[in-house]
């Protein structure tokens, strides 16, 4: 039998259910108390709507099925949380091609079952021909379109640097065998609904590029439900890096490709660049919440540290006691993200380039410093919110999330991005991979909102070989006996912050089990522009009426915010998880049980 024929085995056999083991009786929710929480009666998502998965020996949730069984029967084969990890990130970049990626970047937080905890950048990098003005005209203004579409918007790309890293360090299983479940996935897959639809919301902006429309529009046109899409040259570009290991990818044929194409289309991207990335290992953002010890990603991740910010202004209220999504909880809330922002938006950058205020912001005495700036009965202008640690340096959607708990007690969460869907639309003519449109997470120009409206400071200007800032937050949450408790995060641009500060305190402030946490409303404010937005039908009238007579001025979304993948280890051990119900992924367990007592 064939290597490729058995791993499609091993595939169709992750799809069969799996006999139950490790700890028996009833599985407890998190909460006891979660009953205190009530959701309004229009919001699409009512408490008890969705059921966790639950299971004694592993869990794999991403926002897609097939990708999560490939993480799943990884651990089934006695990986770890690791391995499966990098076989769930080859899957994705086959079968979710909007957001998975071999051509974007992301971030890493581990905790291993022995206490090591670590967090890895893989963060794509300018390319060493990059210039702060590249973004600009001949008046000095910001381009509608260089830095969001075609070949300039690409920065070098780091996942597979960054699963390479991974491996190499933490990972138990040969490399090459977690390769196969995407190689087999990139010979051919059946549509789903969810790529389908996809396809065809992009398909005129696909066409604009020869390489991309070629494979994502064959015959012309999206391929439709039930039709297999082939990606043959992503299978090879795979191959090369099952055999080559990341120079299989950074050396050779690929480099070769990606500077090919970047001369077809005006780029400045090189095979010299390619050669010269690394995926960094930094020391993971640590800060107390409520007893709890939260782990997450510092700079160039703004994730980290202005969930931390947030969070720390927000643990001098009673929050349970106000009530949840109360006009005073939305409004504590909404003030401490207009404050972290603020700063996050001045200071965050690249720390290898700007020295970083890290430890000042996360700090008790700097949280209390500005809660005492809120008043609890009216908004505060954004205008009227500065940066609050002095002089600021320089100055006169799409992303996926995946996270995985192992047997052993091993947890990873792992977010990666080419930035919005499709990336830069870009296709990397014979190697078959969407390049990510990073760059426009500079700061093109002081001042000016990047496509997700955050106005950034020159701390975060182009520079060659510097990592664009960041919003993604993998993040993992240890109980006060220092167990895993939430391993947790999400796409969704600048909105990622608020939304995983707000899982974090769903769990921990108002003991939500991982279900009711999920499918919570869910708020954001990023300071300018000075808007809370929330989504549909997720405040109730009242609560809507009470916060404009405070000041705040507030959008309804049309759509979610956020597509949050979380684990919640439930007391025994048990894993307990739920992908968002408002992108359809799927949680996967391993030693799955039945009996779940909410």
């Amino acid at each position: 039998m064939t290597r490729l024929r058995a791993l499609s085995l091993l595939l169709l056999a992750a799809l069969a259910p799996a006999a139950a083991c490790g700890p028996t009786g009833a599985v407890r929710a998190h909460a006891a108390q979660a009953d205190t929480v009530t959701f309004p009666l229009e919001w699409d998502f009512p408490r008890g709507a969705i059921a966790p998965v639950t299971a004694s020996r592993g869990m794999v949730v991403t926002t897609d099925r097939v990708a999560s069984e490939v993480g799943a029967e990884i651990l089934r084969r006695n990986g770890n949380a690791v391995d499966a990890a990098v076989a769930t990130h080859f899957a994705l970049a086959v079968v979710n091609p909007e957001a998975g990626n071999i051509g974007g970047g992301g971030f890493l937080v581990v905790r291993m079952a022995d206490g090591t905890t670590a967090s890895l950048d893989f963060r794509e990098m300018a390319p060493m021909a990059a210039s702060a003005d590249m973004f600009l005209d001949s008046a000095g203004n910001v381009s509608d379109t260089l830095s969001l579409q075609g070949h300039l918007a690409s920065g070098v790309p780091g996942s597979v640097a960054g699963m390479w890293e991974a491996h190499k360090r933490f990972g138990s299983l040969p490399w090459a065998d977690l390769l196969q479940p995407a190689i087999a996935l990139a010979e051919g897959i059946v549509v789903h609904e969810r790529l389908a639809l996809s396809l065809r919301a992009y398909e005129e902006r696909l066409a604009r590029y020869p390489a991309t429309a070629r494979i994502f529009l064959p015959n012309g046109r999206p391929p439709r439900v039930g039709e297999r899409l082939v990606q043959a040259d992503l299978a090879e570009t795979l191959r090369r890096i099952a055999e080559g290991g990341m120079d299989g990818f950074y050396r050779g044929r690929t480099a070769e490709l990606v500077e090919a194409e970047m001369r077809r289309g005006g780029g400045i991207m090189t095979a010299d660049d390619m050669g010269r990335y690394r995926a960094v290992w930094r020391d993971p953002l640590r800060f107390g919440y409520r007893g709890h010890e939260v782990i997450s990603m510092p700079p160039p991740s703004s994730g980290g540290v202005t969930m931390a910010a947030m969070l720390k202004i927000l643990e001098g209220y009673d929050l349970r006691s106000l009530g949840y999504l109360s006009p005073e909880h939305a409004h504590l809330f909404t003030e401490a993200a207009r404050r972290a922002y603020a700063d996050r938006n001045a200071y965050l950058a690249d720390p290898d380039f700007v020295p970083q205020p890290t430890e000042r912001m996360i700090s008790d005495a700097y949280a209390a410093e500005r809660r005492r700036t809120i008043d609890r009965n009216r908004a505060t202008p954004s205008a009227q919110v500065n940066p609050g640690l002095g002089q600021v340096p320089g100055e006169g959607e799409n992303t996926t999330h995946y996270s995985i708990v192992d047997a052993r007690g091993n947890a990873v969460a792992v977010t990666t991005t080419i930035n919005s869907l499709y990336g830069s639309l870009v296709t990397v003519d014979g190697a078959g991979f969407l390049l990510n449109n990073e760059m426009d997470d500079f700061t093109a120009k002081p001042g000016v909102p990047n496509q997700f409206g955050l106005v950034q400071g020159a701390a975060n200007a182009v520079q060659p070989g510097k990592r664009m800032l960041s919003a993604m937050t993998p993040t993992i949450v240890l109980d006060p006996s220092g167990r895993v408790l939430l391993v947790t995060g999400t796409p969704g641009g600048s909105t990622i912050i608020t939304s995983i500060a707000q899982i974090v305190s769903n769990v921990v402030d108002f003991r939500m089990d991982v279900a009711t946490a999920t499918s919570a409303p869910r708020l954001h404010h990023q300071h300018l522009p000075d808007t809370l937005r929330y989504e549909r039908d997720g405040l109730t009238a009242a609560t809507e009426a009470r916060l404009r007579a405070m000041g705040h001025a507030l959008a309804e979304r049309g759509g979610y915010q956020g597509d949050v993948q979380s684990i919640v280890i439930l007391p025994g051990g048990y894993q307990s998880a739920v992908a968002d119900p408002r992108r359809g992924g799927a949680a996967v367990g391993v030693g799955e049980v039945r009996r779940v007592v909410q």
